[in-house]
């Protein structure tokens, strides 16, 4: 750039020019998503989050399937077949509006439908992969249980040969979309190690009751499972995965997701914060001229947008095909965590108001609580990158 070049302005609200990283059709989809946020959840969020409830869920789930968002990265059978990157910034609108609705989206496509997509057989793709991208089919994940989370190899849910069928039995606990769900991908113990099986909620023997008292992720259906001899056919398995290799991959997916997803919960925040420091009044000017709160922002305008740039880079190399699970280790222990300290900073710059529903933050730094242990607690992302930088395994 000669000097007499003229710079372009400085953007507050992209700071790093973090846009110009991004095509014509990243943009086009970041913003499609992020209309269809404010137009359908953004008037409504703080009511249902406060009444503990997501309703009409399965009309969102439609709307999500007709603007291309569930298992958007996925190819075929409906699917939209975007970019990892185009996925990630789909995420990061989706949690700018709440972190549930970014987990329903989530848990469909990264974790139920990239199941089957990957692991299935053309049946079970062909049966259940378009009506799950259309949203006419809500899916659910069933991994947790209520005694084993970060130890998922001691699950207790196990599934046994009958003829040629499958008896399934066991419980899984703290799945989103469970009560809701037309069909789920529940793994269990088998004699010849854990394997993945796609079951309808409608057989016999299954149930999913909701767990309500939640002070996390309100805006969410979150159920257990409850699988009693459930019987199976033998296609119901998924044919291509045996061990903890399936499941694994399925979370590395949905992390990566949350890479984003966490990103924009810290960006409503902070723009909340920003918006409230240039207009709350204080000894006589606005609060937003004093230094501490600069600094405030300051600090909090370069953590969010490393993590943006992070989270980025990291899809880059998801759509090379080089994208490793200690990196996506790396992306969610950082962002979630510094998303959570730019949320409570920007609860102190709004002060009492910082409590209250009419402002995102304390919604979101709850929900965060939530997405900061789930798919990986922060002391498992830690041993993962622990194990990788040392070469010793520390989990045991």
């Amino acid at each position: 750039m000669s000097a007499t070049s003229k710079l372009p302005p400085f953007d507050p609200g992209d700071p790093l020019g973090i846009d110009d990283l991004l095509h014509d059709e990243d943009l086009a989809i970041r913003d499609t998503v992020r209309a269809w946020a404010a137009d359908r959840v953004m008037p409504h969020i703080a009511d249902w989050y406060e009444r503990g409830e997501l309703p009409g869920i399965r009309d969102l789930a439609k709307e999500l399937g007709s603007i291309g968002a569930l298992g958007m990265s996925l190819e075929g059978y409906g699917c939209a077949g975007a970019t990892a990157v185009q996925y990630g910034l789909a995420c990061l609108e989706l949690e700018a509006a709440d972190s549930g609705i970014r987990s329903l989206v989530s848990v469909q496509g990264s974790l139920a439908m990239y199941a089957i997509h990957r692991f299935g057989s053309e049946e079970q793709k062909q049966r259940w992969l378009p009506g799950m991208a259309a949203g006419e089919i809500i899916g659910c994940f069933g991994l947790t249980e209520p005694d084993h989370g970060s130890d998922p190899a001691a699950m207790r849910t196990h599934a046994k040969r009958d003829g040629s069928d499958w008896i399934l039995t066991g419980r899984k606990m703290w799945i989103t979309n469970g009560s809701v769900a037309g069909v789920a991908v529940v793994w269990a113990q088998t004699d010849d190690g854990i394997r993945g099986f796609v079951v309808p909620t409608d057989a016999p023997g299954f149930s999913a009751p909701e767990i309500k008292h939640k002070w996390s992720l309100r805006a969410s259906v979150t159920s257990e499972l409850v699988m009693d001899e459930v019987r199976l056919p033998a296609d119901a398995v998924l044919p291509d995965v045996t061990g903890l290799r399936g499941p694994l991959s399925c979370l590395s997916h949905a992390r990566y997701g949350i890479v984003w997803g966490s990103m924009g919960a810290a960006r409503s925040s902070f723009e909340a914060a920003v918006s409230y420091a240039r207009t709350r009044e204080q000894f006589g000017r606005p609060i937003g001229g004093f230094q501490l709160t600069q600094a405030k922002l300051a600090d909090m305008a370069v953590e969010l947008h490393k993590g943006i740039l992070l989270a980025h880079h990291l899809g880059v190399r998801m759509d090379a095909g080089k994208l490793r699970p200690e990196q996506v280790s790396f992306g969610k222990l950082n962002n979630v965590r510094e998303a959570i300290e730019i949320c409570r900073t920007s609860r102190t710059i709004l002060g009492a108001n910082g409590i209250s529903l009419e402002y995102p933050v304390m919604r979101h730094a709850t929900n965060l609580e939530s997405v900061l242990t789930y798919e990986g607690t922060v002391e498992m992302h830690q041993l993962v990158l622990g194990k990788a930088l040392t070469g010793l395994d520390a989990f045991r």
